[in-house]
Parts: structure tokens; sequence; C-alpha cells
């Protein structure tokens, strides 16, 4: 009997710390509870996209651009790549991906981000993609949307190159390439961004000459945009090419 008694202390002292760890464990989780409240539930897609972190930054991003889209109807529903020219250390495919994506209410990804810390997760979450064939043919495959730069130009008139191996990768997934011209000034709001039909060609190709054709005419048809679009003047005497784009 006082062998049980003995057990039966023995029982109250060890469990008596478990018991008393659950309210402090409670009290932890209830602590911590607030984050999940404001942010009610995972908002991250399976490509590191954050819904809500977008719409969060899209307010800022509103105060600096003010961008106009057209032709945002000519895109299909599922997977393209949209090649856009870009103005030498400007976010033009970061702000081209912003801008399509609240005119088309869907999430838009745009190529560029880059590997390493800190800016390379924080631009995955805002869905950025590295400048990789494989990451983007999987983008393309999963029926994303995606923003292409051509090489960065100090001319804003001029499109630059297009990379032909990241070209490939659309030609690969057998998706639709579209050219959006841009216009946008250093020192004004507006902007923006002109989207056409799906280019076409003529000659069907293999292997890494139908990439260089390909990355060849939406530059052609890139510069024809821009050259017919025309651009936008500061109207200061002396300053107007600070407003071209």
């Amino acid at each position: 009997m006082s062998v049980h008694l003995a057990d039966t202390s023995s029982r109250s002292v060890t469990e008596t710390p478990s018991i008393r760890r659950d309210p402090i464990a409670q009290v932890v989780r209830l602590a911590t509870r607030p984050v999940s409240v404001v942010w009610p539930r995972p908002t991250v897609d399976h490509w590191g996209r954050d819904q809500r972190l977008v719409e969060a930054i899209a307010p800022w991003a509103n105060m600096r651009w003010d961008v106009s889209v057209g032709g945002e109807q000519l895109l299909p529903r599922g997977g393209a790549l949209i090649i856009v020219n870009t103005r030498r250390f400007a976010l033009t495919p970061i702000s081209t991906a912003f801008a399509l994506g609240e005119a088309l209410h869907r999430p838009v990804r745009f190529v560029g981000r880059p590997d390493t810390v800190p800016f390379g997760p924080l631009l995955r979450r805002v869905g950025g993609l590295l400048a990789h064939p494989d990451e983007i043919a999987g983008a393309l495959r999963d029926g994303q949307l995606v923003v292409l730069g051509s090489h960065g130009s100090a001319n804003p008139r001029f499109a630059g190159a297009v990379d032909p191996q990241l070209v490939g990768a659309a030609i690969r997934e057998n998706v639709p390439v579209h050219v959006a011209a841009t216009l946008s000034t250093m020192v004004s709001r507006q902007a923006r961004v002109e989207v056409v039909a799906a280019l076409r060609s003529r000659k069907k190709r293999r292997g890494p000459l139908a990439e260089v054709e390909l990355a060849e005419h939406a530059q052609r048809r890139l510069q024809d945009l821009l050259d017919e679009m025309g651009g936008t003047r500061t109207g200061v005497p002396g300053l107007g090419w600070l407003g071209e784009g």
C-alpha cells in the first residue's frame, strides 16, 4: 500500500510540471496568434509569390508610377512570355508586371531577380524569377504570364537585344510570345504599356537557330512599336531628353 502511495506521489510530482507547461504553451501560441489574425491564411503560391505582399506594395508603387495599359485583352488565359523594352537602371519589368497584374486580375511574374539575399528572396515574394531558362520554362508550363526585359539601353527610344536562351523557354513550352512597348519618364509618374498580338514566324525551325530568330524578331517588333508610339517630353527647353521614354 505504501508502495502504491509512493507511485502516486511520484506520478503527481512528474505530471504536475507537464500540466503546468500546457497553459504556458497556450500563452505562447496566443501571443503569436495576432500574426495569423492579420495574415489569416497562407498567400504564398508554389512559385514564391505572396499576393498579400503584392497588394500591400501596390499603393506605394502607384505613387511612383501611374501606368496606363493597352492591349491586355490580347494575352491568353494560359502561359505567355511578354518581352518589354527596358531603360538602363530602371525597374521596367517589375512595374510592367504590377500594371498587367492589376489590369488582368491575375499574377504576372517578371524575370531578373538575383539569387542572393536580401534582394533575391524579397523580389521572389513579389513575383520575381531567376534569369534561367529552366525557371522561366517551369512558370510558362504552369500557365503563368512572365515579363522579360530586353537588354537595358541608355536611350529609351531604343529596343535592346533579347536573350535567345531565355526566349527559347517559350519555344520549348509552345506558348505565345508577345512584345509590349513601355514608355516612361524620369520626371513624371505617367507611364504606358502597350501589348500587341503574339509574334508569328513564317519559318518553323528547331534548335538554337529558332531561338535566335525569335529573339531578333521580338527586338525588331519592339523597335517598330517604339517608333510608332513616339515619346513624351518634359516641355522644358534643353531638358526635353529627360522626359523621353
